[in-house]
């Protein structure tokens, strides 16, 4: 049986904040005390600031992309993103605020919402996911010749193109 990945919190808050002191320690020492409570103080201000802005912004994508029509999962994805990098940013800690800093910049936003498509997908499937993110790219290799079988159970070989569903 698979083990759901939840069972794994209780281990992994204890080593985060482990991580979270020993990191404190180590800056610390190299620029002293004082400067890196004023450090992480200031980024768990600007995470605050942050997260009503990033709010804000993606309530905004969300609305315009349902009037124009769109597919909402982008913006949607985006900004839950925005909100997570702003949430991590204003808890206390340095290795939470590069966490935050890496899903604010727009290289870790992109990786992290490819990340959540991709599960999205593996989660509700392609035509859920389509409805959410649009229509989804797919890659067509060419190989040996493929036949079909069709519902009178007669194979027959494709003609030009094939329309229909990815069905895994």
């Amino acid at each position: 049986m698979r083990r759901s990945r939840l069972a794994y919190l209780p281990i992994a808050f204890p080593l985060l904040a482990l991580a979270e002191f020993v990191v404190f320690l180590s800056v610390a020492q190299a620029i002293d005390f004082g400067w890196a409570a004023v450090l992480l103080a200031a980024f768990s201000v600007a995470g605050i600031l942050l997260l009503r802005r990033e709010g804000i912004r993606g309530w905004r994508a969300f609305q315009e992309s349902a009037r124009a029509g769109r597919p909402p999962g982008a913006e949607a994805a985006n900004s839950l993103i925005g909100l997570g990098g702003a949430l991590l940013l204003a808890l206390p800690g340095f290795v939470t605020g590069v966490g935050g800093l890496l899903l604010l910049f727009p290289p870790g936003r992109v990786l992290a919402r490819r990340g959540v498509e991709r599960l999205a997908e593996r989660r509700l499937g392609g035509a859920a996911t389509g409805d959410l993110f649009g229509p989804r790219k797919v890659r067509v290799h060419h190989g040996d010749p493929v036949t079909v079988v069709v519902d009178d159970d007669q194979p027959r070989p494709p003609a030009g193109a094939i329309e229909g569903e990815i069905v895994r």
